[in-house]
């Protein structure tokens, strides 16, 4: 039995384009955003999704409502899907952050795996929790298409799990704002259709 999942980043937000650390923090999408969404919308206009999974957070809402405007499907809001939780740091630049939490920010960076910003997620929670969506969704949903819109480090922590890769090496995986990735998943097996696939 095939399980088809595509994962699809969440279009550009307000957040993003200032280059803002996001994590939980709502943020609208952009005009940009939303034609990324449209265009996320037509790629897929033809792939009969049995269920839609999404994020709790409003630009993934908001994506996935545009993609599926014209469809029924079964939508479930699922915040296991969600984006790291970065604390203190959400809304703030790299470069703030290094400039009014130093001893965090450092103590973070130099244990990737269970740093964390105060308040935040570390990676290892982050990857755990990923991983228990993930499960979750091929128990739950065996069979047939599933859509689910989420964002980077989700996917990437998924990607990472499927190759065997430690969570740590998750960035090397590139996920575009208003992207698709897709897997057909056999058992416990995953072939990769596409990664990071931008539609013009």
């Amino acid at each position: 039995m095939r399980t088809s999942i595509w994962l699809v980043r969440h279009g550009q937000t307000e957040l993003n384009k200032a280059r803002r650390y996001q994590g939980t923090r709502e943020s609208p999408l952009t005009a940009f955003g939303e034609r990324q969404a449209t265009v996320l919308a037509g790629r897929l206009r033809r792939i009969p999704f049995r269920a839609v999974i999404v994020s709790s957070s409003q630009c993934a809402q908001s994506t996935a409502e545009t993609i599926m405007a014209t469809r029924t499907a079964t939508f479930i809001d699922d915040a296991d899907w969600c984006d790291l939780r970065q604390g203190a740091w959400e809304g703030l630049t790299y470069n703030d952050v290094r400039a009014h939490f130093p001893q965090q920010a450092a103590a973070r960076f130099a244990d990737p795996l269970n740093g964390r910003a105060p308040g935040g997620e570390s990676l290892a929670e982050g990857a755990a929790r990923i991983g228990n969506a993930w499960r979750n969704l091929l128990q739950q949903h065996p069979g047939g298409r599933v859509l689910i819109v989420s964002h980077a480090t989700p996917i990437q922590l998924v990607l990472c799990q499927l190759v065997g890769m430690p969570p740590t090496l998750h960035w090397r995986w590139r996920i575009d704002l208003g992207s698709i990735t897709a897997l057909d998943v056999y058992g416990t097996s995953a072939i990769m259709r596409m990664v990071n696939e931008v539609p013009h």
